[in-house]
C-alpha cells in the first residue's frame, strides 16, 4: 500500500531543540535545589518524556522526585521557545508534503505540544497532534502512533514515522509503522535522511 499518513516527532525532527530542552530542565532542577545536567546526562532530556527523565534520576528518592515534579509544573517552557531552531526549509517541506499526505505530530512533550505549534505558526500543517497526556504510555511504547492510525483510519503499512531517537524506532516497530530516521542518533536505520527536504523521494518509494 502507498503512504497515506506521515507522523513526525517534534524535538530533533522539526526543530534543533537541544538548547531549549537543556535550559528548561536546568531551570527545573535549579528551582528544586538539584544539580544541573552534566554533559553525559544531556542526551536523556531529548529522548525521554519529562516523567521518564525525572524517574530516571530521582525515582530512588521519592521526596526529591516529588520536589522536582512540583518545580516542573511551576516552570514555564515558553521562555525557551526562542531557543528552538526550525529545521532547514521546515515550512516549505510541510506545505509540500501536506498536498500529498495527512500529517500528524507524535511527541513525548506534554502540555507544550500545542504551544510549540502555535508559537511557530505550525498548527495549520498538522491534522492531529498527540503528546504524552493524550495516551496511557509514552514512547517507546506504540500508543501515540496507534492513536494516529485510529484517528485517520489508516492501516499501519500506510503510515510512516519520522524520528531521531532509538525510542522513536522502537515505537514505530511496535506499531507496525515504517520508520525514517533523521540525524545520526539511530544506528543503521532502514531509511535515513539528513534533512526533512530529503523525505519526499523515500515516501514516494515506500
Amino acid at each position: 500500500m502507498s503512504v497515506q499518513l506521515v507522523i513526525f516527532d517534534c524535538d530533533g525532527v522539526l526543530f534543533h531543540s537541544e538548547a531549549a530542552n537543556i535550559g528548561f530542565y536546568n531551570a527545573v532542577f535549579e528551582a528544586a535545589g538539584e544539580a544541573q545536567l552534566g554533559d553525559a546526562d544531556e542526551a536523556a532530556c531529548h529522548a525521554l518524556a519529562s516523567a521518564q527523565l525525572f524517574e530516571k534520576y530521582f525515582g530512588h528518592r521519592p521526596e526529591r522526585l516529588a520536589r522536582v515534579r512540583e518545580a516542573a509544573q511551576a516552570t514555564d517552557y515558553a521562555p525557551f521557545f526562542p531557543l528552538m531552531k526550525p529545521r532547514e526549509r521546515l515550512f516549505d517541506v510541510l506545505a509540500e508534503l501536506g498536498k500529498k499526505y495527512k500529517l500528524a505530530l507524535a511527541t513525548n512533550r506534554g502540555k507544550t505540544v500545542h504551544q510549540v505549534l502555535e508559537f511557530f505558526e505550525l498548527t495549520r500543517f498538522f491534522d492531529l497532534a498527540v503528546g504524552v497526556y493524550d495516551v496511557d504510555r509514552p514512547k517507546p511504547h506504540p500508543d501515540m502512533l496507534l492513536k494516529c492510525l485510529e484517528h485517520f483510519g489508516v492501516a499501519a503499512d500506510e503510515a510512516v514515522y519520522v524520528g531521531d531517537q532509538e525510542t522513536d524506532r522502537q515505537s514505530a516497530h511496535s506499531a507496525g509503522v515504517s520508520f525514517i530516521a533523521i540525524g545520526d542518533a539511530v544506528v543503521n536505520p532502514a531509511y535515513h535522511v539528513d534533512e526533512l527536504c530529503d523525505l519526499d523521494p523515500i515516501l514516494s518509494a515506500l
